[in-house]
């Protein structure tokens, strides 16, 4: 017996979950920036230069969320952030953070995708 395809593609809702999720990272990355003009030595500095680049990366990001490589590109950046503990305590905490939601997203998004293939969905119900 095979399985009804759902009418509507969650998968495709995923995409929209996750272009919003990366629209909040850069919001808090972007809160930043204060940190770094105090802390960090200022915004001109290698700290702010990369706080700036994370925060055009991750809206960039949001353009290729259809690319089958694109979650790989998201946990480039994640390791980025955490690895950036060293230069900056605040962003490095910020990618802990995220990385603990991304870890927590792509987990349901493995839930909806078995209980697609089960035909457990509620819009592959009869």
């Amino acid at each position: 017996m095979t399985v009804p395809a759902p009418k509507k593609d969650p998968m495709k809702s995923f995409r929209g979950i996750m272009a919003g999720t990366l629209i909040l990272e850069v919001v808090v990355v972007a809160l930043a920036l204060p940190v770094v003009a105090k802390l960090g030595g200022g915004i001109g500095t290698g700290t702010g230069y990369l706080v700036l680049a994370l925060i055009v990366a991750l809206i960039g990001t949001c353009a290729i969320l259809k690319r089958p490589w694109a979650l790989w590109v998201i946990a480039v950046l994640h390791l980025v952030m955490i690895v950036s503990w060293v230069a900056l305590t605040a962003l490095g905490a910020i990618g802990v953070l995220f990385t603990l939601v991304w870890a927590y997203l792509l987990w349901l998004r493995r839930d909806v995708a078995r209980r697609m293939a089960e035909g457990r969905l509620p819009s592959q119900q009869s």
